[in-house]
């Protein structure tokens, strides 16, 4: 692994050095490739074009961050901009880096989290969009443009992480390889007309097996949180260290949103059809709402507050695209009629 991470790093200052110009272009990709993304932006759209496809969407988007989560605690991966410090291997000649503010991720590198869950969650609608296309167009160049676009905006997040010495290259490549296989499969396996129940359980037992590999770990004497002391040992800004990106953040994240998800489709009115533009407005207002919700700063003096918030949090996310935002628009389009 040695000699894998060594040309990593020389990797990612070849790219620093030929595209520093290009700095904000990879910061901007870089944070489109966030998992949360695939919650608070590629849902609320999916959903109001199909259903179907949007619960699919926050379905792989919560259950690919999971398992991206319970790989990284066995895996162990090491991150760049900590390892050129450990290594002691870059003595005479060290590279030219530099880190920037979503460099210093708190949690282990390997594999890369961004890559995995984006190229999960962008399987899900590549397909059905390229279907689309092809029974409006016939055209097989057309229909196979989404295709393209999805190769382009893997490989933009792959080459976006290894810039800013978030991973190593090897953890990009890994992380889009088991992705797709994700995709694939989870895609086929939306639970949809499901009792509240299922979501309940389902839940808890994706919190209870992390805690249960995390106690197991420690009773073999490995300590989960290794790289949080490394990433603040190691950044070069300790602004830059934030409370949401360590591990236990993505697992509330991740069992809210489920539980959200099975409430939202309890509750959500069966049976209403919304027009196109009611679907438009629906859109709107869940966007605004997802947009103040996700600006809310939630307090980090205590982590296990921290960690509850995430999870009431990103419980509503569901519920204010499935249940609110519709049930507004349909509340108030219809006392404008009797009006």
């Amino acid at each position: 692994m040695e000699a894998i991470h060594i040309k990593g790093i020389w990797m990612a200052e070849y790219l620093q050095q030929q595209t520093n110009n290009l700095e904000r272009f990879w910061l901007t990709v870089t944070h489109f490739g966030d998992p949360q993304v695939g919650f608070l932006f590629v849902f609320p759209l999916t959903y109001f074009v199909c259903n179907q496809l949007g619960v699919a969407v926050l379905w792989v988007s919560a259950l690919s961050e999971w398992l991206n989560l319970m790989l990284k605690w066995v895996l162990f991966g090491e991150r760049p901009f900590w390892w050129i410090g450990e290594c002691q291997l870059f003595v005479s000649t060290k590279p030219h880096v530099s880190q920037f503010p979503y460099t210093c991720e708190t949690g282990p590198g390997s594999p890369s989290g961004h890559s995995m869950v984006t190229a999960a969650v962008w399987w899900v609608v590549v397909p059905p969009l390229s279907s689309f296309l092809h029974s409006r167009t016939h055209c097989w160049v057309i229909s196979a443009a989404p295709y393209l676009m999805y190769g382009l905006l893997l490989g933009a997040v792959g080459i976006s992480r290894i810039f800013i010495l978030a991973h190593f290259p090897h953890q990009v490549v890994t992380g889009i390889i088991a992705g797709i296989f994700l995709g694939i499969f989870l895609g086929r396996r939306v639970p949809e007309g499901r009792p509240l129940l299922f979501f309940v359980s389902f839940s808890a037992g994706m919190l209870f097996s992390a805690l249960i590999l995390n106690v197991g770990l420690q009773l073999v004497g490995i300590d989960l949180l290794w790289t949080v002391a490394l990433a603040k040992k190691w950044c070069s800004c300790a602004e830059w260290i934030r409370l949401d990106t360590v591990p236990f953040s993505s697992l509330a994240r991740d069992c809210g949103t489920l539980l959200g998800l099975g409430l939202a489709q309890n509750w959500k009115q069966s049976g209403r059809c919304l027009s196109l533009n009611h679907r438009a407005l629906s859109l709107a207002v869940s966007s605004i709402g997802l947009y103040l919700m996700y600006s809310l700063s939630l307090p980090d003096k205590s982590q296990g507050l921290f960690y509850c918030l995430v999870f009431v949090k990103f419980t509503l996310v569901p519920l204010i695209v499935m249940v609110v935002s519709p049930g507004l628009v349909h509340f108030f389009s219809g006392k404008m009629k009797k009006d």
